[in-house]
């Protein structure tokens, strides 16, 4: 740092920053070097990646030359609170070694060499009263800088401070300067302090603390996620942990400051870290085609329709696409993407949707749009898929690891790749990222780390797909996401085949309340009511626009379905399937639960070609199960002359699939339309028996019972409403919106008897799913003058930023369950329940084989008694797979033990397994039905 030390005392060059035993010998960097490193980073970032919409937002009320004025200040000060004797005497962290209190006394005795006597003997009571974030934050406080400014160093651990800490410089005042009452010795502290403070006030091209602005708390939330990148990125020695791809490196403790090219240093860290460029999305050109270009065929009338409405905009914000299923709503969506990314400067793509099966399959899908971005922009993009199965997803391990890619690619030649510093809780923050619902959810939940996932997904283009599928509780997650993603004016794309119109009002006002504090301009209120579909509804600037005519011919055929109420035996059932099956066909089943899914399948003749799918399978027998149905049925399988496929709701949902008969158990209208959806899917030449299409809906009864296992999962209500109007022939796509708007607006509630005492059952538990809902989710952008960080995550959910599983079921109000890995143990003998033995000392491909035989258990299993469970699984993964503790794939991992019949008793349920049917369960004194 020549030239720029030369202002700086040798007591302030004796800080440290990060002290480490490397090898043995000890290293650390002077707490001025990581300040001068992180102000280089966060500078580079604000200008070479965040996007522009970003730092539009940023700039507001202030302009560019402010606002790096203000990211420099927080860089170069973020970590004051270390130039404490509270920090610089804190122990090396998790080792007493020798070496580390070598380390620890060299450094002390650097800083009492320095002129901060007799710190060697300091002792204090109160060390952890003042971490050094929070003690950054109180000295910034003390010089005047704004509370505003001062939550983001105070918070850029992860967390802001519930208040500010006015008082503990006084409360503590040992911490910051060594002694209570000794000014001699608290002249030193303060010395340095200031010194650090003036130095990032004069380098930031401030003259004094009130010339630094006070910002908004939605800037604010920014900027705070803007420092914590920078400062991980500031701290990592190397990239990914590749000794050989230095970054931010220590240095030997006999260096100092001095000794250190600060220019070459960043320059360096910044070349090595930087593996892909960003999206520099393009104009989209609307002749030639640009479905043709992109995907080979031409532009249906509502997809081309949609794309010149999005072109005409000038400040889209959230985009709602009502259009029936198979009309191409994802390509759509996609080019929407491309359209919106260029009109407001985004610079990624956020894709999420409701499972991880429709995550896997979109990915494929995504992934070959990204292709023709890159060959447009002849440039490599990085992608991550974000679920808890991803590192299973054959496709996305088969993507080359970014470095790797740079280092083969002599010919410049671009690819997709994955980039692994965007991994963990940074994993939100990469280019291009395809995942469940709950990844975009959990921008609304209290959490540490949570502005990570605002500055990755402002970054972005957010698609919500199947936007229906979420429930009264996850929508009070969507909904607050929204008016945050609003604030943000972040571009929102919403597709749904099935979406009530009061949803519909619901997700524009949010977003709405963000973007423009709820300003909507509309000529009347008929866009909160139309039934019209396809149906576009986009929020240009605060004007609402909505688009119900399409011109020009439509290749999508009607479909008139008839539909029968079918109650009968489960016996009955499969005779009345094989009856309509005797001149071939493929019939599919579905139902609602996996018990009853599983019930059935055991009931089918085993000459009849049959396959099963729910989520009680192993990840690797799914994944074959889901192939072998694409293989068979669908768009260009190979159908066989009969077949009987039965499953849950995964069929509705993820698959192109196409059957000539369904049965299905009643749900909901929408979903009952989803699964329709899945009837004489494309066309082709189908059994005589099976030309004119056939939905038999099972379940209804008598006096509007649709059967306890039915009402335990939907709303009696809505089943009452989907029944009285649920047509005996139905046209597809013309009835899809009027049923579903009848079904879902309370205006349209028959006389049914019993009906209103439902509906108030329904209302209050909408109700009780808000009120919970509330209980850890942030509150509402605040546009109040002074409005900061300070509070802004108290009561925060505890880890869920480090557990997926505890992450989702916070967002999902789903009761915690387990999954295990199933193994088969035979005496001595331990093998996977294909046979295959199991290696003593695991090689890496083995290790992830063993992870893959993963399984949830059933909540049935594990209700009232999971921390039983996890002890036992525990204990006993311990006694037999010890070494898996060291495996980065096995850690952590619970096994399940089967015996030679792949079964096994445990808690108060006998379990039995199989390739066929998936895992099932009897509870001890349950009968067998």
């Amino acid at each position: 740092m020549v030239g720029i030390t030369n202002n700086f005392n040798i007591k302030t060059k004796a800080l440290w920053a990060k002290k480490r035993v490397i090898d043995g010998l000890p290293y650390w960097l002077p707490l001025l070097t990581h300040l001068k490193d992180t102000e280089k980073v966060i500078v580079q970032l604000y200008n070479h990646w965040l996007s522009n919409s970003q730092r539009r937002l940023l700039e507001t009320n202030f302009g560019e030359e402010k606002v790096l004025s203000l990211i420099s200040f927080i860089g170069l000060t973020h970590d004051i609170g270390k130039a404490t004797p509270a920090m610089q005497t804190k122990p090396s962290f998790g080792n007493t070694s020798e070496e580390n209190n070598n380390l620890d006394n060299e450094l002390i005795m650097k800083l009492v060499h320095s002129g901060f006597n007799d710190l060697q003997d300091l002792q204090l009571a109160s060390r952890k009263a003042s971490p050094h974030a929070l003690a950054g934050e109180a000295i910034l406080l003390a010089y005047g800088v704004p509370a505003s400014i001062t939550a983001i160093v105070g918070g850029h651990h992860g967390k802001p401070l519930n208040e500010t800490p006015d008082e503990d410089i006084e409360q503590h005042t040992k911490n910051y300067w060594q002694s209570d009452h000794d000014q001699s010795v608290q002249s030193c502290w303060q010395q340095v302090q200031r010194q650090l403070f003036e130095y990032g006030l004069t380098s930031a091209g401030f003259k004094s603390s009130q010339e630094i602005p006070q910002i908004d708390q939605v800037q604010a939330v920014l900027l705070n996620g803007l420092l914590i990148v920078a400062d991980w990125l500031a701290s990592s020695e190397n990239l990914n942990d590749d000794i050989n791809k230095p970054l931010f490196p220590l240095i030997k403790i006999s260096c100092g400051v001095d000794d250190i090219d600060e220019e070459q240093r960043f320059e360096s860290a910044w070349l090595t870290w930087q593996l892909t460029n960003e999206w520099e999305p393009q104009p989209v050109s609307l002749k030639p085609d640009p479905y043709q270009i992109r995907w080979q065929f031409s532009a249906r009338p509502v997809q081309r329709t949609i794309t010149e409405a999005i072109e005409a905009a000038i400040d889209p914000g959230i985009i709602i696409i009502e259009a029936p299923m198979g009309l191409g709503k994802t390509e759509t969506a996609l080019l929407a993407a491309e359209q919106v990314a260029y009109k407001k400067g985004q610079n990624g793509l956020f894709f999420g949707l409701p499972t991880q099966a429709t995550s896997d399959a979109m990915f494929d899908r995504v992934t070959q749009w990204m292709q023709y971005l890159i060959r447009e922009n002849a440039t490599s993009q990085s992608v991550k898929l974000m679920h808890g199965k991803s590192q299973f997803n054959q496709g996305y391990q088969n993507l080359p690891d970014a470095k790797d890619a740079l280092e083969m690619d002599d010919e410049g030649q671009s690819n997709i790749v994955i980039n692994q510093w965007f991994s963990g809780k940074k994993a939100i923050l990469d280019e291009f990222v395809i995942g469940t619902i709950d990844q975009l959810l959990l921008l609304s939940l209290k959490q540490k780390h949570l502005v990570l996932k605002h500055i990755g997904l402002s970054k972005k283009v957010i698609v919500i797909d199947e936007v229906h599928a979420y429930d009264a509780y996850m929508n009070q997650y969507l909904y607050r996401t929204l008016n945050w993603l609003g604030a943000y004016h972040v571009p929102v794309i919403v597709l749904s085949a099935t979406l009530p119109k009061a949803k519909r009002k619901t997700l524009i006002e949010a977003y709405s309340a963000g973007k423009n504090q709820g300003e909507i301009q509309a000529t009347d209120n008929s866009w909160q009511e139309t039934d019209a579909y396809p149906l576009v509804t986009m929020l240009d600037g605060s004007k609402i626009n909505q688009i119900t005519q399409f011109i020009g011919k439509n290749d999508q055929q009607k479909q008139r379905i008839t539909v029968e109420r079918f109650t009968i035996a489960d016996e009955a059932l499969i005779d009345d399937i094989l009856a309509k099956l005797d001149g071939g066909g493929i019939a599919g089943i579905i139902v609602n639960t996996v018990k009853r899914a599983q019930t059935i399948a055991q009931l089918v003749p085993v000459d009849i070609p049959m396959i099963v799918l729910h989520s009680a399978f192993l990840a690797p027998d799914r994944a074959t199960i889901e192939q072998r149905l694409q293989a068979t049925i669908g768009k260009n399988g190979q159908r066989p002359e009969k077949m009987i496929v039965i499953g849950t709701q995964v069929l509705e949902q993820s698959l192109d699939i196409d059957f000539d008969i369904l049965y299905t158990d009643v749900a909901p209208i929408d979903l009952l339309l989803q699964r329709a959806g899945r009837l004489h899917r494309h066309q082709r030449k189908r059994p005589i028996k099976l030309r004119a299409p056939n939905l038999i809906v099972m379940g209804i009864e008598q006096d509007h019972h649709y059967g306890q296992g039915n009402e335990a999962i939907y709303q009696r209500y809505l089943l009452m409403k989907t029944d009285y109007y649920l047509p005996r022939i139905l046209v597809l796509p013309d009835d899809i919106s009027p049923l579903v708007q009848a079904v879902y607006d309370s205006k349209n509630d028959p006389d049914i008897v019993g009906l209103v005492e439902e509906k108030q059952v329904f209302d209050k538990r909408i109700a009780q799913a808000k009120e919970k809902a509330n209980t850890y989710r942030i509150k509402k952008p605040s546009y109040r003058r002074r409005a900061d960080l300070h509070g802004w995550l108290q009561q925060a959910q505890s880890m869920v930023d480090k557990d997926e599983q505890r992450a989702n079921a916070a967002v999902r109000d789903i009761e915690e369950s387990l999954e295990v890995v199933l193994l088969i143990k035979q005496g001595q003998h331990v093998t996977l329940l294909n046979g295959q033995s199991l290696a003593v000392d695991l090689l890496d491909a083995e290790a992830r084989q063993i992870a893959q035989q993963v399984v949830r258990l059933p909540n049935a299993i594990t209700r009232g008694q999971i921390s039983k469970a996890i002890e036992i699984l525990e204990q006993r993964t311990a006694n037999h797979f010890a070494s898996w503790q060291e495996s980065r794939w096995l850690k952590g991992t619970l096994v399940l033990l089967l015996d030679e019949n792949s079964h096994t008793t445990f808690l108060d349920s006998d379990i039995t397994y199989s390739n066929r049917y998936g895992l099932s369960f009897i509870k001890k004194g349950e009968d067998n039905d």
